[in-house]
């Protein structure tokens, strides 16, 4: 399902983050004001309406207009709350916004992001009133003319460089929380052993309660307030797992997760699976799944859609896309140059989809012919030559020192977001020689 089932009114409304699930939220897609500024300051008109979160370059947002290098993009809707509850805290969250963004809640500064690609969110509790309340997001974004991550994105379209897109495009969305919550969830497999590790964060120690319930096995863990280190938030649990069920491509079995911690109350999944390099019977080397050789079988995804750009028209699309991959035999994607909302991963996950997920590229111009072309047709002329010297750098469009710490930055924050997900098996740095660092 795809454009020809689209609804404006109902757009993408399933709860964005699979793996740490909560009731009491709120889904901001639909109709916002939007307008296309020369300047930073808040117009004072509006351009009409825009379908977030898809971008203004795609159909599906009703705009079809491209944001160029320099100008601003101005996005505005009103929020309604009935009451402000005792005890809580209202967190608002954007999934990717494409590129530099800052945000207002009822005129306040409520926050700023520097990355399209990876989610952010914003305690907006101090600006809330009750009723009408406005929330205005002004989104800058220059593609390949400035050194950010950008993927395939290009001003100027054409080869192996697609269309560029900018602003929210991933699901904007709010819920409230207690005041101390579950701010973090690390999920560990431990195959060998039989274990899962929780690492768990809060905002400060409270009971928790874990429970794992399975077909006919469940099983209830308690932690105590008191059983956390002094003067810390986290806390660190294993808990051994009778009979695991390995996760395969083709048995790709999910433990449901609930942890109440707290006040907070979230709902979550994981698989017992081990990605690994090790020898066959013949001593190769070979990629492992579970401890034994397994042919990965793989497409390259760009995760470009011709009505939306980067944002999956549907959630039905994600399923039956990844489902089809699946039905003509294949049981790996690499995913390539880009992030993709967190329930295209639950789908690989829960349909036995393998990831090898791209790092996001960026930096300066590209130099094709010596950075892929040249090395690829003729190997020796590389391989010999290190990417840390000053020239390599310039060569890469990476001559900018605090460029290439902030590439490695948003590696680390790329592996934080997907760590859960039990369908990634593999991380690529870098597609050919573009942005290498």
């Amino acid at each position: 399902m795809g454009g020809e089932a689209f609804d404006p009114g109902h757009v993408l409304c399933e709860y964005p983050r699979p793996q740490l699930r909560r009731k009491d939220w709120i889904c901001l897609n639909g109709a916002w004001q939007y307008t296309i500024s020369k300047t930073g300051k808040r117009p004072k008109h509006t351009d009409g309406d825009i379908v977030v979160p898809f971008s203004p370059e795609s159909r599906l947002s009703g705009v079809n207009r491209k944001l160029k290098p320099g100008e601003y993009l101005w996005y505005q809707r009103s929020v309604e709350l009935a009451e402000l509850p005792d005890g809580k805290r209202l967190l608002l969250h954007f999934g990717a916004v494409d590129q530099s963004c800052t945000v207002w809640w009822n005129g306040h500064l409520a926050g700023r992001n520097e990355n399209g690609y990876l989610p952010f969110s914003i305690d907006v509790t101090d600006f809330l009133k009750a009723g009408k309340n406005v929330l205005r997001v002004r989104v800058r974004d220059d593609t390949d003319e400035n050194r950010r991550s950008r993927g395939k994105q290009s001003i100027h379209p054409g080869g192996m460089f697609y269309t560029a897109q900018s602003g929210i495009w991933q699901t904007v969305w709010m819920e409230w929380v207690p005041d101390n919550y579950l701010k973090n969830l690390k999920i560990t497999p431990l195959f060998d052993d039989g274990k899962v590790r929780l690492e768990m964060a809060l905002g400060s120690p409270a009971d928790i309660q874990i429970r794992l319930s399975w077909e006919k096995d469940s099983f209830t863990h308690c932690v105590r307030a008191r059983d956390f280190a002094q003067g810390s938030s986290q806390i660190t649990v294993e808990l051994s797992l009778p009979g695991i069920r390995p996760w395969t491509p083709e048995q790709p079995f999910l433990y449901p997760l609930y942890i109440q911690a707290g006040d907070d109350a979230v709902e979550s999944y994981f698989a017992m699976r081990k990605f690994s390099v090790g020898m066959d019977d013949k001593r190769h080397p070979r990629l492992f799944l579970n401890n034994e050789p397994y042919f990965f079988n793989g497409v390259l995804d760009q995760g470009y859609w011709p009505e939306s750009l980067y944002t999956p028209p549907s959630d039905e699309a994600m399923r039956a896309d990844i489902q089809n991959m699946k039905a003509l035999g294949f049981n790996t994607i690499r995913k390539h140059l880009k992030i993709e909302p967190l329930r295209w991963y639950y789908y690989c996950d829960r349909y036995g989809m393998v990831v090898w997920q791209d790092m996001v590229n960026g930096g300066g111009k590209y130099r094709p012919l010596l950075s892929c072309y040249l090395p690829t047709a003729f190997p020796a002329v590389t391989e010999h030559i290190r990417d840390d010297q000053g020239w390599a750098h310039s060569l890469h469009g990476r001559p900018n020192a605090a460029n290439r710490r902030q590439w490695e930055k948003e590696c680390k924050e790329t592996i934080e977001l997907l760590y859960n997900c039990p369908c990634i098996a593999l991380w690529t740095l870098f597609n050919e020689g573009w942005g290498a660092v």
